[in-house]
């Protein structure tokens, strides 16, 4: 009746196993870190930049407990804070001599201490969130006004386009703020030009009007269209933070929009400001532009002549000098996408690139005429300028599909669509608040809320145990099962801990005390019936089990509910809520019974059994009756 097959036995001590497994790496800590990471993501750090650390490091007489290659950046682990200071300075003198032109990311940063056996096992700690961990908090405020002057100017080019290729003549297109103005002729081009708006810019509404003769158009961006460039913006701008965020290492970092025009970016475990406002407005543009062929510009790329008039020097990825002309082609804001593939023809690795209309149009145009010259793609970042690459133009290329190819490797054309990828900001950014969480107080956060817990899994026991004898024992293994497999959960799941979740931590451990306190007193009351005690033990926990799965199911409703509409920490709490409700059914149920049963379940004859004090109904001379 009360005994469990080998087969549940084996369940309960594997999920115990990997419950402690993957719960422990979350007691060695963290430790001071710094990380070094390139500025260009086309160029990864390799052995021998790991061997320069390790080199700069001896030199200065600092001790690493760690130097690792960790994806395209090195990480050296520090015993404490003055060592990881005095490494960060020393890394930034070697990799960056030139403080104005830096090549390298060297930031502070924060490493769990796992042990390499825990780590072959994947076993990895949860991340915490800013107020456990410290970092920096960051609201941004994007300047509206910029996208849709920006959006003004493009289609302010467009136009141009427009009106030449329709053979309209006009007296030239002026730009005041986010207004175009249009001068024409006659009447009968302003009914042309107003035609061809009505056509092909819908975004544009139209206003006319007479001054010295000439009639003139006013064009300003109707409010639906203004309102989704701003939307547009605003997720162009939080993608291209998550790109530049990398660089950092930070793990899960915060980004999102709050409000209409703002984002709000956290990044745990960053304590170097200034580092990580100079990663934030750190953003890359790309552009295309022709390469200057002129006996001027190949004398200039080879060293022996000046840079002619109206073009550019600038330098490829391997250090080559390129000669380009200054007036810009296509800009990334024509790229809709970029993806690594290979040539149909050579198999080479090869970028296929996705280009809007407009500029599908333009490249159709400018490939046509300038076939048998390459073409430069640009990414300038800071006002500087690195040449991707320049393949030659074999032939006119339409339908918006550009392929770049050629001497590349996979892993080169991998990166580089990575990098056409990445985009610019569509917006400018101002911060607006700044915040610094030391990790003194994320230390400080994380002990009271430890404490708050295992207080209160210490009270709980006590009472269970005292309340409950035996049985509060049972019930109390439980809830450290349930707590263990509960931290297990977060830490495979590599789920962000906030002090919210601390909470709903401490929360589960109140609903799954709650499963066995049902349980225990549906055994006493089949006690106070007259049952046998193995038979109370058995109806117990199958008569308990309806109102457990109930009162879980109507709080786990509440705790979906919280995760789909809730944001920042009350999802937080929210995911530690539903998580630990699903674990504290299979705790206080499935483990409980299978110590009762393992204890009580092998004796076939069992007449008493502790379960604290039974009241039962009143006889002559007795009124209450212990249960052992």
């Amino acid at each position: 009746m009360n005994r469990y097959p080998i087969w549940k036995y084996a369940i309960i001590l594997i999920m115990l196993l990997i419950g402690s497994i993957y719960s422990l790496p979350n007691l060695f800590g963290e430790a001071p870190a710094v990380q070094l990471s390139s500025t260009k993501a086309t160029s990864k750090l390799d052995a021998a930049a790991l061997g320069k650390v390790e080199e700069v490091l001896a030199a200065n007489s600092l001790q690493a407990a760690m130097i690792q290659m960790d994806g395209a950046s090195i990480k050296a682990r520090f015993d404490d804070t003055d060592t990881q200071l005095r490494a960060r300075d020393a890394l930034e003198k070697a990799f960056n001599p030139d403080p104005a032109d830096p090549s390298h990311v060297v930031a502070l940063n924060l490493l769990p201490r796992t042990p390499a056996w825990l780590q072959a096992l994947h076993a990895s700690p949860m991340y915490l969130g800013l107020d456990l961990r410290g970092g920096v908090h960051f609201l941004l405020q994007v300047d509206m006004d910029g996208a849709l002057t920006k959006r003004v100017e493009a289609l302010g080019g467009d136009l141009r386009l427009a009106l030449r290729d329709k053979n309209i003549r006009h007296g030239g297109i002026n730009r005041n703020g986010q207004t175009l103005e249009l001068r024409l002729r006659d009447e009968a081009t302003q009914q042309a030009a107003s035609n061809l708006l009505q056509d092909q810019f819908p975004d544009l509404q139209v206003t006319t009007r007479t001054e010295g003769g000439e009639p003139r158009l006013l064009l300003t961006i109707k409010p639906e269209s203004a309102r989704r460039v701003q939307e547009q913006a605003l997720k162009q701008n939080i993608t291209t933070l998550h790109n530049r965020i990398n660089e950092l290492g930070v793990a899960e970092p915060v980004i999102q929009q709050q409000g209409l025009d703002r984002i709000v970016v956290q990044l745990p475990g960053v304590q170097d400001t200034a580092k990580a406002k100079d990663i934030l407005g750190r953003t890359a543009t790309l552009e295309l532009r022709m390469v200057d062929e002129s006996s001027e510009g190949r004398a200039a790329e080879e060293g022996s002549g000046a840079v002619p008039f109206g073009s550019e020097r600038h330098l490829d990825r391997d250090g080559r000098a390129v000669i380009t002309r200054r007036q810009v082609v296509l800009t990334g804001e024509n790229l809709t996408d970029a993806q690594a593939g290979f040539d149909s023809q050579t198999q080479e690795a090869a970028v296929h690139l996705t280009l809007d209309a407009k500029g599908a149009r333009i490249f159709r145009d400018i490939t046509r005429e300038n076939i048998g010259k390459r073409m430069a793609i640009l990414l300038f970042e800071k006002g500087k300028g690195e040449v991707v690459t320049a393949p030659v133009i074999r032939s006119e290329i339409g339908g918006g599909r550009v392929q770049i190819s050629g001497s590349m490797s996979t892993a080169e054309a991998s990166d580089t669509a990575l990098l056409l990828r990445a985009g610019s900001l569509a917006a400018p950014m101002d911060i607006i608040e700044e915040r610094t969480i030391g990790p003194s107080l994320g230390a400080e956060n994380i002990a009271k809320g430890f404490n708050s817990v295992i207080w209160g899994f210490v009270v709980i026991a006590v009472f269970m145990c005292v309340y409950y004898a035996m049985f509060g024992v049972f019930s109390s293994i439980s809830l450290a099962f349930n707590l263990v497999l509960l931290v297990a959960v977060l830490s495979m799941l590599q789920a962000t801990l906030t002090l919210p979740g601390m909470a709903a931590m401490a929360l589960a451990l109140g609903m799954a005390i709650d499963a066995n306190v049902l349980i225990n007193e549906r055994v006493r009351e089949e006690l106070r019936n007259g049952a046998s005690p193995q038979a109370a033990i058995n109806a117990g926990y199958d008569r308990a089990w309806g109102t457990i799965l109930d009162s879980n199911v109507t709080t786990l409703i509440a705790g979906v509910a919280l995760l789909i509409f809730g944001s920042g920490p009350v999802r937080g709490f929210a995911v530690v809520h539903c998580i630990g409700i699903l674990t504290s059914m299979f705790s206080a149920v499935f483990f409980s019974r299978g110590l009762v049963n393992f204890w009580y379940g092998r004796q076939k004859k069992l007449k008493t059994m502790s379960i604290g004090t039974v009241w039962r109904p009143e006889k002559p001379g007795k009124s209450l009756t212990p249960a052992d």
